[in-house]
């Protein structure tokens, strides 16, 4: 599958850089950049990417408020932030706003490109230090227990499913789904998904389909 990517940066350079790096891969494909956020929601509306690749600090309309009225517009399009803005500020708000995914600019691209597809998947994304910086920020004490409702996310994660399907499967919004992962991640002591299925399944707190905790 084709994977329809939306380049959102006021530097030019950086705009170029991208695109040279992404034409490297088959199953990219660049149908527009942006100079700034109201820009990128105007192409978004356009092209209808199915990735968003955003900065934040833009001219007009920042990239935060622009991933805003991208995920409620068009919320078959994933926001995936690329910055080198990595304050808890910008992160949360960046979250918040419904991104998918907040990488910083210095991500390899043997980084890049998975995180790319996974975010077109609609998975959560998260830089190694952003992830750190979330989970310590909302880190709870271990005893807390997980609510019935993050147990449930969590199954739905341990049995494959995308942010995007766990949100429609529990009738809830994916900037839900993301706040339950986040307060999961905080609660098991783990940085992305797969460690806390692991976590959740070594605790007994979820079983494999088929098989009792």
């Amino acid at each position: 599958m084709t994977i329809r990517l939306l380049i959102a940066d006021d530097h030019p350079v950086v705009r170029d850089g991208l695109r040279g790096m992404l034409a490297s891969e088959a199953d990219f494909e660049v149908v527009g950049e942006a100079a700034s956020g109201a820009e990128a929601v105007r192409l978004t509306e356009r092209e209808r990417p199915d990735v968003v690749l955003m900065d934040l600090q833009m001219p007009e309309v920042d990239g935060a408020t622009a991933t805003a009225e991208i995920a409620e517009r068009f919320p078959s399009t994933r926001v995936l932030v690329l910055t080198t803005y990595d304050t808890d500020a910008d992160i949360l708000r960046a979250v918040e706003a419904g991104a998918t995914g907040y990488l910083l600019k210095d991500t390899p691209r043997e980084r890049l490109f998975p995180a790319i597809r996974s975010a077109a998947r609609g998975e959560t994304v998260l830089a190694p230090a952003v992830a750190t910086r979330l989970v310590n920020r909302m880190r709870v004490p271990a005893e807390e227990p997980l609510t019935s409702r993050e147990i449930e996310v969590l199954e739905l994660v341990a049995r494959g499913a995308s942010n995007a399907d766990a949100a429609t499967t529990l009738f809830i919004s994916e900037a839900t789904v993301k706040t339950h992962l986040l307060h999961i991640f905080g609660k098991l002591g783990v940085d992305d998904r797969t460690a806390a299925v692991v976590q959740a399944l070594q605790r007994g707190i979820i079983a494999l389909p088929g098989r009792k905790p």
